[in-house]
């Protein structure tokens, strides 16, 4: 069972004070006091654009609400642009060594020393498909076991499977999984209940095993993991006792989905200059993305059990997004929270269709909402709270969005308020906009195409800007209706609606029609009205809506084709959307004989 976390501050030696230089501390404080004045001044500039927009015949009620929900999206927007320009700046100014600038600690291992540490390796398991599942583990295992060091190394399978065919095939495969691997220690436990979700499963084993290991390692279903960047990571917490948790930068495996396919293919682009110029002024106090993290064990166990929050409600109870309260948690503790902002060989896989991947947000929309009753814990760093309102600020821009929208095509009924107004001036901001908003993408795909030999792994640069240029599209055609998916669901907060934590769909043949239509019919609905209230009362102003009212009309149709097997079939053969590890002979995370065994 998951216990309670004392909410009081904790009372402990801090391990910072010991380890870390206090020139670097003083470079922390100065690089984050210039990212929150490039952040406010940007953030200002952009309101006072947008007020002049709205001002021309005076400024209604209507339109200072605009305003007003203008402002709650800037802030992650901001921040987006900030830390992809500073990622990209320390890309081009210091290249592969650029993560060593951001994290010190990478500087002190060269490589081959020899582990001593004992490191369990943890898959949690719901209701998955234990094949594929277990296939990325065994693949982990045996990867490991190539290496000198694979007997630090233990395997733990922590099932919370209540169907009981799934388990009866998830034990079953372990079984055989350990006559393949005889000597290697691999654990299988299921547990009776979900009591506290994954978070809940994981602090059950860390209870039971604290003593046991120095580092575990935690592992989502769909995530795998190469010996060497495990072993990379084992080193670098070796020769740093001062960091507690050090998240690896996840990227997404070859997929067969055209979906799954542009989608990860803007992630990994997006992600890359990102996490570098976060890590550049987050320094210590960095994230942590629940899997593919290597975490000190006993702070860990003693300092970031989870609270139970108090209440019924759908923000009470367990917290479904528990990763960066462990992530603050830890930090509290003196620990740090370091980020490795490179690319290696640690991978996940994507949602197969934009239905899964909504169903996938709208949990995470859940938990990040229950961080507004952790905003007020005890001891924690400012930093920490300002990560976790940015977490809830990252799901509040979109139903901010959606009024501003929805609030200007009300207003597009009176087109006096708009005579005034340059088009071009219009479209200029709008332009602004779409460039800070793709500015991670952008900077990413500039990472890539500043040097050849980056590019040549992708397919070369034409092939980069082509693939670049059709997911920014895809992108944008998307977005409307996963933030309309997001503001409904948050509405349904406020009337109890709530989520719980159900077993993913993270691989399929194809969406249905039928399920589209059950999941997107109120985007369709949405779209359809709209587009009928410009029509008969501002016709003008279908231009400037199309592409919104594009995606709302299409989500249908755009979910179900995007998963069409030729379509996926198609982009691979001309290597649209093709990532480096599409590339190789053979993809990470192949099978490597589970099923087999299994059959």
């Amino acid at each position: 069972m998951l216990r309670n976390h004392h909410l009081s501050a904790p009372r402990f030696p801090t391990v910072l004070a010991q380890h870390r230089p206090a020139p670097e501390a003083r470079r922390l404080v100065r690089r984050r006091l210039l990212v929150l004045a490039l952040n406010l001044v940007t953030m200002a500039a952009l309101i006072a654009g947008m007020a002049a927009i709205l001002s021309h015949g005076g400024l209604l009620v209507a339109e200072w609400v605009m305003l007003a929900a203008f402002a709650v999206t800037l802030p992650w927007l901001t921040i987006g642009l900030w830390n992809a320009i500073i990622g990209f700046a320390l890309d081009l100014r210091h290249g592969a060594r650029a993560a060593e600038v951001v994290a010190p600690a990478i500087g002190r291992i060269r490589g081959g020393e020899p582990v001593a540490a004992r490191v369990a390796l943890v898959m949690p398991l719901r209701n998955e498909d234990p094949a594929e599942a277990l296939d990325r583990f065994q693949a982990i295992q045996a990867d490991l076991g190539s290496t000198p060091w694979a007997g630090r190394f233990d395997f733990h399978v922590l099932s919370d499977t209540d169907c009981p065919e799934t388990a009866l095939r998830e034990e079953a495969l372990v079984a055989r999984w350990r006559q393949a691997a005889p000597g290697v220690a691999i654990a299988y436990r299921r547990r009776s209940d979900n009591a506290g979700f994954k978070a809940g499963n994981i602090a059950e084993f860390v209870h039971r095993t604290q003593g046991d290991y120095d580092y575990f390692l935690p592992l989502d279903a769909d995530s795998t993991m190469g010996a060497d960047t495990i072993l990379r990571m084992v080193r670098i917490m070796e020769a740093s006792p001062e960091i507690g948790m050090l998240q690896s930068l996840v990227t997404g495996l070859p997929s067969q989905s055209f979906f799954t396919r542009a989608f990860q293919f803007g992630m990994r682009h997006g992600m890359r200059s990102y996490t570098l110029g976060s890590a550049w002024w987050q320094g210590d106090c960095g994230p942590n993305w629940g899997h593919n993290v290597l975490i000190r064990m006993t702070p860990f166990g003693d300092h970031c059990m989870l609270p139970v929050l108090p209440g019924r409600g759908p923000l009470s109870g367990h917290i479904l997004s528990h990763d960066q309260v462990e992530a603050v948690l830890m930090r509290r503790a003196g620990y740090e929270v370091r980020v490795l902002a490179e690319e290696s060989e640690s991978h996940e896989e994507n949602p197969p269709s934009l239905v899964d991947f909504i169903r996938r947000d709208l949990r995470w929309c859940q938990g990040n909402m229950q961080y507004f009753r952790l905003l007020g814990l005890p001891g924690l760093k400012p930093l920490s709270r300002l990560q976790l309102y940015l977490a809830i600020q990252m799901y509040l821009a979109a139903p901010a969005w959606m009024a501003f929208i929805f609030l200007g095509a009300g207003l597009a009924a009176w087109p006096q308020q708009f005579s005034g107004v340059s088009i071009w001036l219009g479209l200029g901001f709008f332009a602004l906009l779409m460039s800070i908003n793709l500015a991670p993408k952008l900077m990413g795909l500039g990472q890539i195409l500043a040097r050849r030999n980056r590019a040549s792994a992708y397919g070369g640069r034409a092939r980069v800007v082509a693939g670049g240029l059709a997911e920014i599209l895809f992108s944008m055609l998307i977005a409307p209706a996963v933030a309309l998916a997001t503001t409904r669901f948050m509405a349904g907060l406020a009337f109890g609606r709530r989520v719980g934590w159900p077993a993913q769909q993270r691989s399929r043949a194809r969406l249905t029609w039928g399920e589209a239509a059950r999941t997107l019919w109120p985007q369709t609905a949405v779209g359809v009205a709209l587009a009928a209230w410009l029509a008969a009362l501002a016709p003008w102003a279908l231009w400037f809506a199309a592409p919104f009212l594009l995606s709302l009309t299409g989500a249908i149709p755009v979910a179900v084709i995007s998963t069409w097997p030729g379509l996926g079939a198609w982009s691979r053969s001309v290597g649209l959307f093709d990532i480096p590890e599409d590339r190789q002979p053979e993809p990470p995370a192949a099978p490597r004989g589970v099923v087999e065994t299994a059959a």
